[in-house]
């Protein structure tokens, strides 16, 4: 089994590969370069003799896949002996396939051994006169989508080859910076001769064609103006207001003080649906979203939990709850609702339904509690065969109502009025029929005609309070056509 030197090629120049680089690349026979993309390889070519490696770019659909592939490679051509291994830049940043090929040479007893050159990112910091002790993020413009992005901090994006690349790097930065932020495209960065570096507002980046390739990165100085776009934007200024210096209604609130807000917020939620109201919705979504960073430093305040903890338990849960999507495992998606209900008994430990019944909470309107009482009995086939039945016991239940009202026992009436409530739930469940939405429309369209009735009554110089009965019922009539 050979050994694999993995060595840097610097940024570009032949003057900034290390003498130790140089000298192990002019002793090789067996030298294999990433790509020969790269401007010290015209002055290499002509000490070196070496294979290219650009052909798998050719063959694979996506980078990962390249980088994979030539990993495997270099280890199978370690088994045939000793192999120079060149990369762009330092082999220490960002170059994806040294550290797969060192995870690989662990599984395969293989000896790897580094020798670095100047980094780009040490061209560019020189070549923008910037100090690197100021701080700064290294993000591959292929991952920026994942990457978090901290506006408070220098960033550098590798890898914007070309205007459609640039195109989505200023799509994804814009939900993070002002459209006017300044940054630098830098192309050829520690090469002389070539190096250029254009200033250009965040909303132009896509607009300078000529100077995507593959020696092309942006700079982002750390920005000064506050966008107020994370949850930790949201949890800073509750940490202030929360302080001895804060707002005195903030500081007295408690869990318990917030209680019905949380409840009050997410139907406020529900109402900007129904009204298809985006500019709503995003404000109300803004207020649930406060509800919860809210308790959460109250939590932290008291040393209980703290946000972390919160995004924590509810991570870890959606990864159990998709065994399929997380694991691989096989899953009938027609029976995904037991399954879920499965895996949340297994995280609550419990080990009968009824421990899942009672723990629905007794907060919830009565219609939904319902509701969710026969989903999860029916989840275990505790349920009606067909509707038919359900027809049959709606009527079975008001036939029982009409009873006890003649005996005019208010104990059971309210009972049987329960059973029969359960039992329209019931129907409604079958009808695929959500109740709340059902009687909600109702109201709806009960205040519409009632509105009718008001302001016919207007209309004829009437109070309701004078009107007969008779007199609302013709106009209420009259509404049903409106």
């Amino acid at each position: 089994m050979g050994k694999i030197s993995i060595v840097g090629l610097g940024p570009g120049d032949y003057s900034l590969i290390s003498q130790g680089a140089l000298e192990l690349l002019q002793s090789s026979n067996r030298i294999f370069l990433r790509t020969e993309k790269h401007p010290t390889v015209d002055q290499l070519k002509q000490q070196i003799d070496y294979t290219s490696l650009d052909y798998f770019y050719e063959k694979e659909e996506n980078f990962e896949n390249v980088y994979l592939h030539i990993s495997k490679f270099i280890i199978d051509e370690s088994k045939k002996g000793d192999l120079v291994y060149a990369v762009p830049g330092h082999p220490r940043v960002a170059e994806k396939t040294v550290g797969i090929i060192e995870n690989l040479a662990k599984q395969n007893n293989v000896e790897v051994e580094v020798i670095a050159s100047m980094s780009f990112v040490d061209a560019m910091f020189n070549y923008l006169a910037v100090d690197p002790a100021d701080g700064f993020r290294l993000i591959d413009a292929f991952e920026l989508e994942n990457s978090p992005i901290d506006p408070k901090t220098n960033t550098i994006i590798t890898q914007v080859y070309d205007e459609f690349i640039a195109s989505n790097v200023k799509i994804k930065l814009m939900d993070y910076y002002d459209d006017e932020q300044e940054v630098y495209i830098v192309n050829g960065a520690g090469i002389k001769g070539q190096e250029q570096k254009v200033s250009v507002k965040l909303y132009e980046i896509d607009r300078y064609r000529e100077l995507f390739n593959y020696l092309t990165s942006l700079y982002i100085p750390k920005s000064t103006k506050k966008m107020y776009n994370t949850v930790y934007d949201l949890q800073s200024i509750m940490k202030v207001l929360r302080s001895p210096e804060g707002c005195e209604w903030d500081k007295k609130q408690t869990h318990e003080t917030l209680k019905k807000s949380l409840i009050e917020e997410a139907y406020e939620v529900n109402q900007a649906i129904d009204n298809d109201d985006i500019d709503e919705l995003i404000e109300e979504l803004g207020d649930v979203l406060l509800q919860v960073v809210f308790h959460s430093q109250i939590g932290e305040e008291e040393g209980f939990f703290n946000l972390g903890d919160i995004t924590s338990a509810i991570c870890k849960k959606l990864i159990h709850r998709h065994p399929h999507v997380f694991k691989n495992e096989n899953i009938d998606m027609n029976e995904f609702d037991k399954t879920w209900e499965d895996l949340k008994r297994e995280e609550k430990g419990e080990t009968t339904v009824t421990e899942g019944l009672k723990r629905i909470p007794a907060y919830l309107p009565a219609l939904m509690k319902a509701q969710k009482i026969q989903k999860k009995a029916a989840l275990v086939g505790f349920d009606w065969d067909n509707i038919e039945d359900v027809h049959k016991k709606v009527k079975e239940e008001y036939k029982e109502l009409l009873d006890e009202c003649k005996s005019g026992n208010i104990k059971y009436i309210k009972e049987e009025l329960g059973d029969l409530l359960f039992s329209i739930v019931n129907l409604a469940r079958f009808l695929k029929v959500d109740p709340e939405e059902a009687l909600n429309m109702t109201n709806a369209k009960f205040i519409k005609r009632f509105d009718f009735v008001e302001q016919g009554a207007i209309k004829l110089n009437k109070r309701l309070e004078d009107m007969t009965l008779e007199e609302m019922d013709k106009l209420w009539e009259k509404a049903k056509f409106q």
